[in-house]
């Protein structure tokens, strides 16, 4: 277990690598705890996919100034790393891509479950966490609502940066259909509505040029759109649903680090 804490005031950062019996890999994870917390059992829990990027975005900084100006209330963040099969292990659990990509995320499930989370609760002796969030970038996004949708019990939000909606069961040479071969929106169409449930999305208008209708928005703004009007069918209102779009977000890491302090305001944020 590595600790670092250089010029943070608020939180202490420490890394450690867990084999998983599961993914038959090591995972690296990185702990960002908040400094002096009365009770720990009344903190949340943020985990986080492509944890490899936040040190690309100083996330360090970026959850130490939010808890320094008193914005936001303390969560623990653990920062998944990625490993060298990423398109594997993200996704869909119940369902690979037209590629077959993907066909490792019920492992990577099943990882978060049964050997992420218990270590967490073993090492930091917290019994429980007040709520649970995920989070993720692209396929890390799709990875993250993937898991949350189909464990509504365990979580409380969800937060998708230009999340990789996409994800069809269908090529586009193939017959493909909007209405009938995204797979996560059709997830969405046949589930229920949780109602303690919140979703922050996040797209930039540069995050791509692909507009495959030809309407004149770029498709991850199109799927994602699609995919929270599927929301809304289900019950889910305002209170429940948040979107940012950046004019200039691209898909890359710092257009994430621009939004990611809206997403902990949103999620944590110190009621006034």
């Amino acid at each position: 277990m590595e600790s670092s804490n250089t010029n943070l005031t608020n939180i202490l950062i420490e890394r450690t690598s867990l084999y998983s019996k599961l993914l038959e890999r090591d995972v690296i994870i990185d702990v960002y705890l908040p400094n002096n917390v009365a009770q720990p059992e009344n903190l949340g829990l943020l985990l986080i996919n492509d944890g490899q990027d936040l040190q690309t975005m100083r996330f360090e900084d970026i959850l130490d100034e939010l808890l320094q100006q008193d914005k936001i209330d303390p969560v623990v963040c653990i920062g998944i790393h990625c490993g060298p099969e990423r398109k594997m292990e993200y996704g869909v659990a119940n369902q690979a891509d037209y590629k077959g990509r993907g066909a490792k995320a019920g492992a990577y499930t099943n990882f978060i479950f049964d050997e992420l989370l218990p270590l967490i609760h073993t090492t930091y002796n917290v019994p429980s966490f007040r709520e649970k969030s995920f989070a993720g970038f692209s396929l890390g996004g799709l990875s993250a609502l993937d898991i949350v949708w189909n464990h509504p019990y365990e979580f409380a939000s969800v937060g998708v940066f230009s999340g990789s909606l996409w994800w069809r069961s269908r090529g586009y040479q193939e017959g493909y259909d909007d209405n009938k071969h995204r797979i996560m929106q059709q997830q969405i169409k046949k589930g229920n509505h949780y109602p303690w449930l919140k979703f922050f999305f996040e797209c930039g208008a540069m995050d791509e040029i692909a507009d495959r209708n030809n309407n004149g928005v770029i498709d991850s703004i199109d799927d994602t759109l699609d995919l929270m009007k599927e929301l809304r069918k289900k019950g889910y209102d305002n209170n429940s649903l948040q979107y940012l779009e950046l004019e200039d977000g691209k898909h890359d890491v710092p257009t994430w680090a621009r939004a990611f302090p809206d997403f902990l305001e949103w999620g944590w944020g110190k009621q006034p």
